[in-house]
């Protein structure tokens, strides 16, 4: 079972940080840390299969939350496949931006193996006869310990790159002398239905930070609001 409850750490660290709010439409505004879908997208950066998907179980905040405002210029319009372009000085708009600035997290996260009946193709179920939850295991630990990824892991937004590193062991510990109630906070997207009629459904839970501490419930659990 110790293949099924590894849990792993991961430091991550950059110098800016988006968490956008969803409730903001026009200029963007971070959540005050990171949040579990940020967090469960940098391990699937590093490793990712049809047969697992990452619980989020810890976020450690080690430096102290810090602000920063920018102004950027952003194109208002998508350009269809079938236009024959886009006049960006035409489409351009400034918004200002409410970043976060030198952030430094400890994220921990384990491996949930998803069950054959459960893979939406019948591709991936004919892939199953070869799967081992401890292959996985190794293969993220492997990549993780050398610094490989499949894209480039980022905090919020794809412009804010983050490095990151393997800690061993995953040990928790503390983070920055602060406690705070977080409010409502963006968990994760569903798309169980994605292959259905059903579109993704936002999830969200009340987030809490004790002593630089936030521990992030199970999907499944009652915290987790939809």
């Amino acid at each position: 079972m110790e293949h099924f409850d590894k849990e792993y750490c991961l430091e991550v660290w950059g110098d800016l940080a988006c968490f956008t709010r969803p409730e903001l439409k026009v200029e963007r505004v971070s959540y005050d840390v990171i949040t579990p879908s940020a967090a469960r997208a940098i391990f699937e950066s590093i490793f990712w299969k049809p047969a697992i998907r990452w619980q989020v179980t810890r976020i450690e905040v080690l430096n102290p939350i810090r602000w920063t405002n920018i102004k950027r210029n952003e194109v208002g319009k998508l350009m269809s496949p079938t236009s024959d372009g886009l006049i960006i000085e035409d489409n351009r708009q400034q918004r200002s931006s409410m970043l976060l600035r030198d952030v430094r997290y400890r994220i921990f996260a384990r491996q949930i193996y998803i069950p054959v009946k459960n893979r939406p193709s019948e591709e991936q179920r004919l892939w199953a006869k070869d799967e081992n939850p401890g292959k996985y295991n190794a293969m993220f630990q492997r990549r993780a310990s050398k610094g490989q990824c499949f894209n480039q892991p980022y905090l919020g937004c794809r412009e804010f790159s983050c490095g990151f590193q393997l800690i061993e062991p995953a040990i928790h510990g503390q983070g920055i002398d602060e406690s705070r109630d977080l409010g409502l906070m963006l968990y994760d997207m569903d798309f169980k239905d994605q292959y259905g009629e059903k579109p993704a459904e936002a999830l969200f839970y009340r987030a809490k930070m004790e002593h630089g501490v936030i521990v992030v419930p199970e999907k499944d659990s009652e915290e987790v609001l939809r």
